[in-house]
Formats: C-alpha cells, structure tokens, sequence
C-alpha cells in the first residue's frame, strides 16, 4: 500500500485508505484483479470485496469480455471536473487563456507544481489540429516542460541541479552547464522555452503566473508543432506570453514592481 496510507489508522479510516489505494493502482495501470491485490498489498478476497464496492459507487468500471479487468469510473470524471472548476485559479485564467488560444490558433497549457513535477490543470487545443500528448491531470518532470522551467525561475540553482538530473537524461540530453546556462536567461527575462525536449516535434514558450505575495503558483505556455513554432515566432510570442500571465497574476492580487 502507498506510504501515504497510514496502517495504524482505525479500522474504518483503514477501509477508506485501501479504497483510495485501489484507485490510484487502477490510475497507475493496474488493471486485474491480482494485479491491484498485490500493487496496494491485500489479500483476494479483501481487494475483491474493495473493487466490488467502488463499482458499485461508479469509482471503477468493470470491463466486459475476456480480458475482464477494471478502469477508472465515470464518477471520477465528474468529481475531476467538479475539482477543477472549484479552483480559484483555474477560473480566474479561464479567460485569458481563451482569449490567448485563439489569437494564437495554438494549444495553450496551465499548470502548477506538484513537487518534482508539473501537473497539468487545464488544456485548451489549438485550431490548428494537432494532437500532443498532453492533458488535464498530466505529470512530467519539471526540468523537461517550458511549463515546468517557468515554475523553477525563483529556485535557488542549487535545486534547479537537483530537478535537472531528475528528468530523463537520454544520449542528447543537454549537459549541465548549458541547462544552467538556459535557466539564468530564462530568470532574467521572466519566461522559458521547451525545444522538443519534452516532446519531439513540439515547442512552446511559457512564463509564470504569481501571487499577491510574488510567489510563483502556477505558470502557463503556447505549443505547437515545429513548423508553426519556428525560433522566430517563439521570440515573438514572448511578450504576449507574458503578459498574459501577468493579467492572470493581477487577478490573484500580484502587482508588478
């Protein structure tokens, strides 16, 4: 069971921490019946009795056929929804992102920080029908995304090193010193790109979004394929980028220096 479910917890508070264990093995991937027991470290019998209960609620759905198996349920696709619309900031930069998608025509991102990694709260797709695999509730290493850069600015170098070596380091990966080097640019100048590091094909500028209190909350990027996002229009689109984020950060109360 993951660490975050404390079993010293009483029997019914137990219950319900398997129950949210069996939901985030399904998320993760597992699908079978085995498979769930022996990700959340349950017997048959009490994983069977979990997943019968959170089909029954509509947290699961039971997959017909052979193959059996189980999927995440309508319900979490509601209460997701529900979730995202409650969040002040996401509603707040509702607007401008829309307004930001379509002058642009590309697809525009939003997303905060989840530890070492982005996540992604809200997406609105270009008009120009490209398919990136990017989506609402997404997680990727901060150091690879131009969202991700954009929510480092702040940090000390000392832990831009530490994210740096926690994102994928394939053969061309950018050694060190350029990375860092990429980073006191994109400080100074308040955004940062992603040249298909995250994903090949694709590149996007990004700038943060911050709070009354000056802290970075959040931060927002346009993508777009390659031949739509050539060096000069991604220099271009900077200052719209930024001042889009900074409308945004205006509507949490941030003023500008």
């Amino acid at each position: 069971m993951p660490d975050h479910y404390d079993k010293q917890a009483p029997a019914g508070a137990q219950a319900l921490f398997r129950g949210l264990a069996v939901i985030d093995a399904v998320a993760q991937g597992a699908s079978s019946l085995a498979d769930i027991g022996a990700t959340i470290g349950c017997t048959r019998s009490t994983t069977h009795r979990l997943i019968a209960a959170l089909v029954q609620a509509g947290y699961l759905r039971a997959l017909g056929g052979s193959s059996g198996g189980y999927q995440l349920g309508s319900r979490l696709i509601e209460l997701g929804y529900k979730a995202r619309g409650q969040m002040p900031l996401a509603k707040r930069a509702q607007p401008h992102l829309e307004r930001l998608a379509r002058h642009t025509q590309d697809t525009v991102h939003l997303g905060v920080r989840d530890g070492a990694e982005v996540l992604y709260i809200d997406k609105l797709p270009g008009s120009r029908g490209l398919e990136m695999r990017s989506r609402i509730g997404l997680r990727m290493p901060l150091a690879l995304t131009g969202i991700g850069k954009s929510l480092m600015l702040d940090l000390p170098e000392s832990e831009w090193l530490m994210l740096y070596k926690q994102r994928p380091q394939p053969d061309d990966a950018l050694p060190w010193a350029t990375f860092r080097e990429q980073m006191c640019d994109y400080a100074s100048g308040g955004f940062s790109f992603d040249l298909e590091e995250n994903e090949l094909g694709i590149r996007c500028v990004a700038a943060p979004i911050r709070e009354a209190g000056g802290q970075i909350v959040a931060a927002l990027s346009v993508a777009s394929a390659v031949p739509y996002m050539p060096e000069v229009r991604l220099q271009a689109l900077r200052p719209e980028v930024i001042t889009c984020a900074q409308a945004i950060s205006a509507e949490l109360g941030w003023r500008s220096p």
